[in-house]
């Protein structure tokens, strides 16, 4: 609802302190709280012309000791370019983290784009057992829609989300981002990563980004990617790095 009349240039001026001054008290919390991080960029996000929203830090996780985790997403969640699928990342990272993954993978897929084995992700995520009721549910991906046109994928992303609270309403949800298959990022792909961060924090739900905190660099690309045989997918060491990381990522932000 717009007010019946602009407030002056000093009301205006006095606000946007009040929201600057809202945004680092809300850092500083999460900094100050053991094992939280501060927000991200994506955690302040745009509520309408001339004003602004902060989204507050999602709960830390409340997992127990040896949690079941649905890890569900595109060909790097199936193990491609491992010596062996069980050696992907979506398995190793059991034995890493103590826990035990119910790994549902589809070479290709994408909220948009259907895979090779399988559909879209809400169409298999409407197909998955609700009778599964997993602790954790981590989505990963996808590059896969970096080809797509971007009108509709918002859409296709809200709905799959909404399609996964409703199946597992007692589980906590973490998105993983797209990881790069190629350097420099593409600019679509780092556009996924932005939509993404951005759906998941309306959400309060915790986003990991393997761009933003630079999990494949120049300086390990050549150690994590399989650039030959592979196209472009992790090398066995390389899902066993991705393991690593994902597993202490999750760890930061479990109590």
């Amino acid at each position: 609802m717009q007010p019946a009349a602009r407030p002056p240039r000093r009301g205006r001026a006095w606000a946007l302190a009040a929201v600057a001054a809202a945004v680092l008290a809300v850092a500083a919390a999460a900094m100050l709280r053991p094992g939280a991080s501060a927000p991200t960029p994506e955690a302040v996000v745009a509520a309408g012309p001339g004003t602004l929203a902060v989204a507050s830090t999602p709960a830390l996780l409340d997992l127990p000791a040896q949690p079941t985790v649905l890890v569900f997403g595109d060909s790097w969640t199936y193990g491609s370019a491992a010596s062996d699928p069980t050696l992907g990342y979506a398995y190793v990272v059991a034995d890493i983290a103590g826990w035990t993954t119910i790994v549902d993978g589809v070479r290709g897929s994408g909220y948009l784009k259907p895979g090779i084995d399988g559909p879209d992700f809400g169409t298999r995520i409407a197909a998955l057992d609700p009778a599964l009721h997993p602790d954790l549910v981590i989505v990963q991906g996808s590059i896969n829609d970096r080809r797509e046109s971007a009108d509709g994928y918002r859409a296709a992303v809200d709905a799959a989300w909404d399609a996964l609270a409703a199946t597992y309403p007692h589980a906590q949800i973490v998105i993983l981002g797209p990881a790069p298959q190629v350097l420099p990022v593409e600019a679509a792909t780092a556009r996924i990563d932005r939509d993404l961060a951005g759906a998941a924090a309306a959400r309060g739900w915790w986003y990991v980004s393997p761009i933003g905190e630079q999990w494949i660099t120049p300086a390990n690309y050549a150690d994590v990617i399989d650039t030959g045989a592979g196209r472009d997918h992790p090398s066995t060491a390389g899902h066993r790095y991705l393991a690593e990381r994902l597993a202490a990522a999750v760890a930061a932000i479990t109590r």
